[in-house]
């Protein structure tokens, strides 16, 4: 008669969740607000920091008056007028994103102002110091972010509207800055 001990039963195996690979890799929903996070903090501090050289000549800027001379220069009418406006636009922006308030706005301005600093530095060729990848490259960040949303450790989660974020409202951020950066370069000579 077969014994019914623990010996001599069929032994299953398991399998610990860690080791197994037949399913779709995951990835915890926290690794992608971390992401979103660092992404955030140095895109909107980084766009901060240009701005408040434009507004107060900090790091190095120019200032007012040496950000209008410059704007001046590059074709830009009311250079003063102008520097104001990039700068706070830049410095507004980049702290709204930096915190992850009203993302998808804070990202369209940075789009806005980059497009116009594109145009500025497009006949210098693609790299650096002359050329447009780094403007390029914040303006691809900046649109990212309104289309990805600020992820979970942002300001935004706190509003209702944009608690959930949507594509939507994302594409229609990125738009309003690439029109708005249209009409300023229209201004352009």
């Amino acid at each position: 008669m077969p014994s019914s001990s623990p010996s001599t039963t069929a032994a299953t195996t398991t399998v610990s969740p860690a080791l197994d690979t037949s399913g779709p890799a995951t990835t915890s929903p926290h690794a992608y607000d971390a992401g979103l996070l660092l992404l955030r903090l140095v895109l909107g501090l980084t766009m901060a920091a240009h701005g408040s050289q434009k507004l107060f000549g900090w790091f190095g800027g120019g200032g007012i008056d040496g950000t209008g001379q410059f704007f001046t220069m590059s074709g830009y009418p009311a250079g003063d007028a102008m520097a104001v406006v990039a700068g706070l636009t830049e410095t507004l922006g980049g702290l709204a994103l930096a915190v992850g308030l009203l993302t998808p706005l804070a990202a369209a301005a940075i789009v806005g102002t980059m497009v116009n600093a594109i145009a500025v530095t497009w006949g210098g060729g693609f790299f650096a110091p002359k050329g447009s990848e780094y403007e390029l490259l914040l303006t691809a960040g900046a649109a990212s972010l309104a289309l990805t949303g600020p992820g979970r450790y942002a300001v935004d989660r706190f509003l209702p509207v944009l608690r959930a974020h949507r594509l939507a409202y994302g594409a229609a951020a990125v738009a309003v800055g690439l029109v708005t950066a249209g009409v300023i370069l229209l201004l352009r000579k």
